[in-house]
């Protein structure tokens, strides 16, 4: 979510007045917004996905929650120590957060372990272990439309009587601090961006907030006039046309047995009717395509943890594969491929299929990715389902990502085509009627300076480095993975820094280059990325004959509030994930709406963004998802790259021989050894194009008028990019429920006898 207090006053129309009081009161509003502590309780992408959508489900009148954990310790602070990444605990809490609410008497409990009893009544869940979850709710403002709604964010308690009312009557003491085992669960992040950690803490945490969820629905849905009961027992027949719940990915799949179990064993439900309203609630978004990320749960694991959901599973799978095999008798591969469990050392619960086949809507998150999640990872359920499998291309709020963290420019904006492009981003078309407009491209060229400077006086007060705002920001912030190519970009630049001191007085176009993102901890990999990133730089840095052509930083703990100050002061976007392996993305959407021109592959929103702008307002390279395929069908040999591209074999040569690293020349031995034996990702089949490509960047630059130009079509191109669109999709497409521009009165004006009733619809 990052900070929240800026947010807040743009959304409701108060930032203005509060920048006037604080002033008044001898203080500076933006050195108090600099106080505030990042709420960093996501990973990357699709934890800031989720937050982009909040804003602009209540910015669209929607009855919406947000539901998640309140992890104590949120993602990792990133220290940069000799080259190195260090964690730090985030203690985002410890001065207290003034945007919460404690709810104790919405205090609901959640079960773990136990067994199975089974009697003609039908089955019951005994003898487990309870803990708490507490939640605790965070205003979530719309913009200008007096409409707040919710996130809820659930935290593990011990009940009172944890540990005492077993037959340990002797130690008391230690029953007391055993409670902290069952508080655990909400403690921290398991710090994983694209990458599957098969913990119990792990699912313990899922099916926590899960669990609660689902309890905190079914009892507002029994509390509104459409619960309504029959004698005793409430009739869920309306459930789906009442709630829609969103599976942001697979890691509140579990989800879908608890329903059934909620509606089976406790209110009695027949199996045919509970599962025909389970799959009618949920709709499950897939946002990733690399196997390493699919959650694949070991069998035993569930069992001990879960008994119950397990026997619903294996329950699913039957019927589900007793459908498959009437609709193809005798294919017992498909049987195989498509089963919710799969066999081997350790049978595992595949949470995708669970999730795909407890859904009545499946989605991908950029048009490439969706087609890839069709034809390829879940081709036999897409076969069987076509009419499931939709399309939701990512957005980004630019309340955020526009007016707070870019406020020159969305009020440059504003003066040309009015205020309410920020309700309606589409409306950025306008801007291309003043493509050729001298003065305004002045004006944006002008912004984008100021952003540079302001970047480049923040970096030198908090990090002591001095950098050259007249040259080109190339700036690629993101988690640090090898499918995202940061090491594509560290040898661009060691291949720069050769070609400066090979020609020393040949124009060279200064820049310079910005990496940032962190690491998994347990991502060995992404650790020796930055180590070799920072060790280029120590040298680059430091070379006289290079002096300000060239610099290279790597930004430390970059997160929501570094990334509102570096996207702005931007030039060139750096989105070089290969062909079908980036889902979407969103920080390129970012850059795009803040007038950084991309030099990207045609992969994720990269796709669609060339499509809006046109490709040649784009600096777009390498193979496509095609040319990919190919190559692996050929079967790809990193050697041949190496003994053809000259540039190439000096910039490994380099890294291989200490060049880098002259206090130990095999610290980076590894990495080499990748790159040429198992680089999934094919980094050098990329490289020649990349470097090309990186030529045409320097040479438009030269020309500032003419990458101005561009700017300006890429913002103007950049409407498609909103989330409020993306959101208007899912609830048309998949919630069924419409947006409503209405604006709601003030509390301090009376209402309308007819406004106060709530319009139908459902909650999401």
């Amino acid at each position: 979510m990052g900070r929240t207090l800026q947010n807040t006053m743009i959304n409701l129309g108060l930032q203005n007045a509060c920048d006037e009081a604080v002033y008044q009161l001898g203080l500076d509003m933006e050195e108090l917004e600099e106080i505030e502590e990042d709420a960093g309780l996501g990973n990357g992408g699709l934890g800031r996905l989720a937050a982009c959508f909040l804003d602009s489900m209540a910015t669209l009148g929607l009855a919406a929650y947000g539901y998640g954990i309140r992890y104590e310790y949120g993602i990792f602070n990133q220290k940069i120590r000799d080259g190195w990444q260090v964690e730090e605990a985030d203690d985002w809490l410890r001065h207290g957060n003034p945007w919460e609410k404690a709810r104790p008497e919405y205090m609901l409990p959640v079960h773990f372990y136990g067994r199975v009893e089974h009697s003609a009544s039908g089955a019951k869940w005994i003898d487990t272990q309870v803990v708490l979850a507490l939640p605790y709710d965070t205003p979530v403002p719309g913009y200008m439309n007096n409409t707040v709604n919710t996130m809820r964010l659930w935290s593990a308690r011990a009940p009172n009587d944890f540990n005492l009312r077993d037959f340990n009557v002797g130690d008391y003491i230690q029953a007391v601090l055993d409670r902290n085992l069952a508080e655990n669960i909400s403690r921290v992040l398991y710090p994983n961006d694209n990458f599957f950690e098969g913990k119990e803490l792990r699912l313990k945490q899922e099916y926590f907030v899960v669990a609660a969820t689902l309890q905190d629905i079914i009892r507002r849905f029994k509390a509104s006039k459409f619960g309504s009961t029959d004698s005793v027992r409430t009739v869920f027949d309306s459930f789906p046309d009442q709630v829609a719940i969103q599976l942001n990915d697979t890691h509140p799949a579990m989800a879908i047995p608890e329903l059934m179990r909620i509606f089976v064993d406790i209110e009695k439900l027949p199996w045919d009717k509970a599962w025909d309203i389970t799959r009618r609630t949920f709709a499950y978004t897939n946002h990733t395509v690399l196997p390493e990320a699919l959650e694949r749960w070991p069998v035993d694991l569930v069992e001990k943890l879960l008994p119950r959901h397990l026997q619903i599973i294996y329950e699913i799978n039957q019927r589900h594969l007793d459908h498959i095999a009437s609709l193809f008798p005798n294919d017992v591969d498909r049987l195989r491929r498509m089963s919710l469990i799969e066999e081997g050392d350790t049978k595992r619960i595949n949470m995708a299929h669970l999730c795909i086949v407890g859904s009545h809507a499946v989605n991908g998150v950029a048009k490439i990715h969706s087609e890839i999640v069709k034809t390829q990872v879940f081709e036999d359920f897409a076969e069987l389902e076509p009419e499931k499998f939709q399309n939701k291309t990512n957005g980004i709020t630019p309340r955020r990502w526009l007016l707070l963290c870019n406020p020159g420019l969305a009020e440059l904006i504003a003066e040309k085509i009015g205020e309410d492009y920020v309700r309606d981003l589409s409306q950025l078309t306008k801007l291309h009627k003043f493509v050729d407009d001298d003065l305004f491209i002045r004006e944006v060229a002008k912004v984008k300076q100021e952003n540079k400077v302001k970047f480049a006086q923040y970096l030198e007060k908090e990090y002591k480095v001095k950098i050259n705002p007249s040259s080109m920001f190339d700036v690629h912030v993101k988690r640090i993975h090898e499918y995202k190519r940061q090491l594509m970009n560290c040898l661009h630049i060691i291949t720069m820094y050769n070609r400066i001191r090979r020609d020393p007085a040949k124009l060279f176009v200064p820049r310079t280059v910005i990496i940032g993102g962190k690491a998994a901890p347990g991502y060995h990999m992404a650790k020796m990325i930055i180590k070799l990133i920072n060790a280029v730089a120590q040298v680059v840095n430091n070379d006289p004959m290079v002096g300000s052509k060239l610099k290279v930083i790597f930004l430390e703990n970059y997160r929501v509030s570094l990334a509102e100050k570096v996207i702005p002061a931007t030039d060139l976007s750096e989105q070089i994930s290969t062909a079908g392996t980036e889902a979407s993305g969103t920080g390129n959407m970012k850059f795009m709406l803040n007038g950084a021109l991309t030099i990207g592959t045609m992969d994720g929103a990269n796709v669609e963004m060339a499509e809006e702008a046109g490709e040649e307002n784009l600096f777009i390279f390498g193979m496509r998802v095609e040319d990919v395929t190919e190559l692996d069908k050929k079967g790809y040999n990193a050697q041949l790259y190496y003994d053809r591209l000259p540039e190439l074999k000096q910039a490994i040569d380099q890294i291989k021989s200490g060049f880098f690293s002259p206090k130990d020349p095999n610290l980076f031995n590894d990495v080499v050894n990748m790159l040429f034996h198992h680089d999934r990702f094919k980094v050098f089949a990329d490289y020649e194009a990349y470097v090309k490509c990186q030529e045409k960047v320097s040479e438009l630059y030269l020309n500032a008028k003419a990458w101005t130009k561009m700017v300006i079509k890429n913002i103007a191109a950049a409407g498609k990019f909103s989330s409020d669109r993306t959101i208007k999709e899912y609830a048309r497409d998949i919630w069924h429920v419409e947006p409503s521009d209405l604006k709601i009165p003030p509390p301090n004006e009376p209402r309308d006898a007819g406004q106060d009733k709530t319009p139908n619809g459902t909650a999401a």
